[in-house]
């Protein structure tokens, strides 16, 4: 049976575990600020000369924050140059368009290298366009240039549930496509040359950034994919490799050594890192201790 001293022992390292944990948790706190404070008062001064690295993967989207990144590394002295590292099966033309814009921006004073990992696909394809030097790996899903303008027809559905919608439109085309009614050929006319007009937009793009002629583009544009190595022969791509073979490019073509660190660049704001590494620090910290107190508790916990 354990002594009412053992007890007392206890109590009084359940109570010490939680003022440590207190002071912890503010010492973080105070680190998290202090750093924030120092950060804000030297963003005026340049940095170590280094290379920007902008991930892009999954969905892309016309991201602010993202655009606005980009157009800040552009300013900003100490970053030599752009890797664009991309894994994404596409997105929205509009944030396709976005991100072209942008990195062609950053591209009118500093170099760019694109480096395809396993997709590159339509609107991520896009975004490879201003880049002077592409990298593919050979079993890279890569080009599907084209636009895709989808809808779905349930009204035979509604029909046979005795459901029948009704709409009222300012016009003959307003509301269309629509999942309740089937599409109109003069509203089917319309949209097409919506369509059009936004692959014409890629075609460009890519002629432009592949040096190539629209009619040859256009005969590649037909919404297919390639392989990497596919994009190759067909001049997609300029060669087959990873980051590596990018930064040994930039050493040779842009005397930019292949020593100069990278760095990822950040699309969040400081206040968000800076807090953001806050509260990691004190969720680890409560966490650490309560298990701590908890595996005390395991061992010493008083008998019957």
């Amino acid at each position: 049976m354990t002594s009412s001293l053992d007890h007392d022992l206890l109590v009084d390292r359940r109570r010490l575990k939680r003022h440590l944990t207190g002071w912890r948790v503010a010492a973080v706190a105070l680190g998290a600020l202090a750093a924030f404070v120092a950060l804000r008062g030297a963003t005026g001064v340049p940095g170590r000369a280094h290379l920007a690295r902008l991930r892009v993967e999954g969905t892309i989207t016309d991201d602010r924050r993202v655009t606005e990144a980009l157009d800040d590394a552009a300013r900003d002295d100490s970053v030599r140059g752009l890797i664009l590292s991309i894994d994404s099966p596409g997105g929205t033309v509009a944030g396709g368009e976005a991100l072209h814009a942008a990195i062609a921006r950053f591209r009118a004073g500093k170099p760019v290298v694109a480096v395809m990992h396993g997709t590159a696909a339509s609107a991520a394809y896009m975004i490879a366009m201003p880049a002077e030097r592409v990298f593919a790996r050979e079993s890279t899903v890569t080009g599907s240039i084209g636009v895709i303008l989808q809808s779905f027809d349930v009204s035979e559905l509604l029909g046979r549930l005795g459901v029948r919608p009704e709409s009222l439109t300012s016009g003959l085309l307003k509301g269309q496509p629509s999942p309740f009614q089937p599409i109109t050929p003069e509203g089917r006319a319309a949209l097409q040359s919506v369509v059009s007009d936004l692959h014409a937009q890629f075609v460009a793009m890519v002629s432009e950034g592949r040096h190539m002629p629209v009619e040859d583009v256009r005969i590649l544009a037909d919404g297919r994919i390639y392989t990497g190595r596919q994009a190759l022969a067909l001049k997609l791509v300029d060669a087959i490799g990873g980051e590596p073979e990018a930064r040994a490019w930039l050493a040779a073509s842009r005397e930019i050594s292949a020593e100069t660190p990278v760095r990822d660049l950040e699309t969040r704001d400081l206040s968000e890192r800076t807090f953001g590494f806050a509260l990691r620090g004190i969720a680890k910290t409560v966490i650490s201790e309560w298990l701590a107190i908890d595996g005390f508790r395991a061992v010493w916990q008083p008998g019957p």
